[in-house]
C-alpha cells in the first residue's frame, strides 16, 4: 500500500545515511513495501473489520533472512523479525537514554521541559491555523489542495503529561493528514504537570473535542489519536464522553498508549532490562510523575486500564514488543474485546517506545503508519 506520497517527510528522518545502500535489501521487513514487493499482509489489512481480524493479536513473525544477517544476530532472539534500520536505531535510542549525559533528563521528562524549538517551518502542502482557548493553544493543519472538511483527527501529544507540544507532533499530523487522504488534524498543546496536573489535561481534551462539535464537525466523523501520555489521555477522553452521555468519536488510534501510570503491568518487569528508552532504571517519568498528583492513579479517567471500555468505538494500538509499556496495550485491548469492543492490537517485534516517530525512516514505522491509513479506511468505508 503506498502511502506518504510527498517528499516533504525525507528531511524530517535521520537514518537516510545510516544503513547503506547494499544493506538496503536486509532493511526492511517482513512484507514491507520498500523491498518493492507487496506487503504479505495486506490482505489482513483489508479484513481490519470482520471478526476474524479482532479475534486475536498480530505479532511480527522472524524473518530467516534477517535473522541470519549476521552470526551475532542469528543468536540474538531479540533481533529475529526486526529490520537492520530498526536495530540501528534503537541503539541509538539505547546509547543516547543509557549511556550520554543527557540519558537521565531524557528518561525523567527534564529535557522535554526545557526543550526550546524555532516555530515549526509548515511544509508546502499544508496549511497551518491556529486558535486560542481559554487554558491552552491549539493549531490546525490542513492539506492546500483537496481538504476533506468533514472529517478530524484530534490528535493528543505524547511526552508523559509533562512536556508540551514539540514540532515532532506536527510532522505526525502531516502523516496523519496524508493517510487520511485529507483529513484536517486538530493538535492541542494542552496543560502539563507539574504546573498543571490531572485533571487539566483531561480538561483540555474535553475542550478540543467540544471545540471541533461547536465548529461544524459531527461526533461519528472524529477520530480520536494519541501517542504514549496522548494515546491514555484518548481512551481517558473516551470514557469521560461516554460517562457523561456524550456522542463518542468514531474510532481511537492509539500508538504505545501508556495507560497505566501505576506501572503494574508484568511488562514493566520483563522488559525493564530491554527496553531502551525507559529500560534499567525506576528514577524515570514512568515511576516519579507529577500528572496525578493528589489523586489516586487507579482512577480510570487516570490510567484507563482500571476503567470500563463499554460501548468504545473501533480501535487500533499499535505497540512495541520491547516496551516497558507493553502490559498497557495488551490489558486495555483484552479488556475491550470482553466488552465487545472491536480491537486491533498489533505487537511490532523489537520495537521501542513511540517507533512511530522514525516517520517513514525505518520499515517497522513505515508499516505502521500504513496500517493506520488502512485502519482510517475501515472506518469510512466500513466493512469489505
Amino acid at each position: 500500500m503506498a502511502i506518504i506520497k510527498l517528499p516533504w517527510i525525507k528531511k524530517y528522518e535521520r537514518l537516510d545515511h545510516e544503513v547503506t545502500p547494499e544493506n538496503e535489501e536486509t532493511a526492511s521487513a517482513p512484507g514491507d513495501d520498500t523491498a518493492g514487493s507487496p506487503s504479505e499482509n495486506e490482505d489482513d489489512m483489508d479484513t481490519l473489520y470482520t471478526e476474524a481480524a479482532y479475534s486475536g493479536d498480530e505479532k511480527e513473525e522472524p524473518d530467516e533472512t534477517d535473522a541470519k544477517e549476521s552470526a551475532d544476530d542469528a543468536q540474538n532472539a531479540e533481533a529475529a523479525g526486526v529490520s537492520s534500520r530498526g536495530r540501528v536505531l534503537s541503539r541509538m535510542i539505547s546509547y543516547i537514554s543509557n549511556e550520554s549525559m543527557m540519558g537521565k533528563s531524557l528518561k525523567t521528562g527534564e529535557l522535554r521541559k526545557k526543550m526550546q524549538e524555532p516555530a515549526w517551518n509548515v511544509p508546502a502542502p499544508f496549511n497551518m491555523t491556529s486558535f486560542d482557548l481559554e487554558h491552552f493553544s491549539m493549531k490546525m493543519l490542513s492539506s492546500r489542495e483537496n481538504p476533506d472538511i468533514e472529517h478530524v483527527i484530534l490528535q493528543l501529544h505524547g511526552g508523559g503529561y509533562m512536556g508540551s507540544i514539540r514540532n515532532a507532533y506536527y510532522v505526525f499530523a502531516g502523516l496523519y493528514n496524508e493517510i487520511s487522504h485529507g483529513m484536517n488534524v486538530l493538535c492541542p498543546d494542552y496543560r502539563v504537570a507539574p504546573e498543571d496536573p490531572y485533571p487539566a489535561a483531561l480538561e483540555d481534551a474535553l475542550a478540543s473535542y467540544e471545540w471541533l462539535l461547536g465548529h461544524g464537525y459531527k461526533a461519528e466523523n472524529i477520530i480520536l489519536a494519541g501517542d504514549s501520555a496522548g494515546g491514555g489521555l484518548a481512551l481517558a477522553l473516551c470514557m469521560y464522553l461516554r460517562d457523561n452521555g456524550k456522542t463518542l468519536p468514531m474510532g481511537i488510534i492509539a500508538m504505545s498508549p501508556w495507560a497505566d501510570l501505576t506501572a503494574s503491568g508484568a511488562s514493566y518487569e520483563f522488559n525493564f532490562e530491554k527496553d531502551p528508552l525507559y529500560g534499567n532504571t525506576k528514577e524515570s517519568l514512568i515511576y516519579i510523575n507529577a500528572y496525578p498528583g493528589d489523586n489516586d492513579k487507579t482512577d480510570p479517567y487516570i490510567s484507563p486500564v482500571f476503567g470500563s471500555f463499554r460501548d468504545f468505538p473501533p480501535m487500533l494500538i499499535q505497540v512495541g514488543a520491547n516496551e516497558m509499556l507493553l502490559s498497557d496495550s495488551e490489558t486495555v485491548a483484552e479488556k475491550a474485546r470482553a466488552e465487545g469492543v472491536k480491537v486491533r492490537l498489533h505487537v511490532y517485534e523489537g520495537m521501542f517506545h513511540d517507533f512511530q516517530m522514525a516517520y517513514t525512516a525505518i520499515p517497522e514505522s513505515k508499516k505502521a503508519w500504513a496500517e493506520a491509513g488502512k485502519f482510517i479506511d475501515i472506518l469510512l468505508n466500513g466493512a469489505p
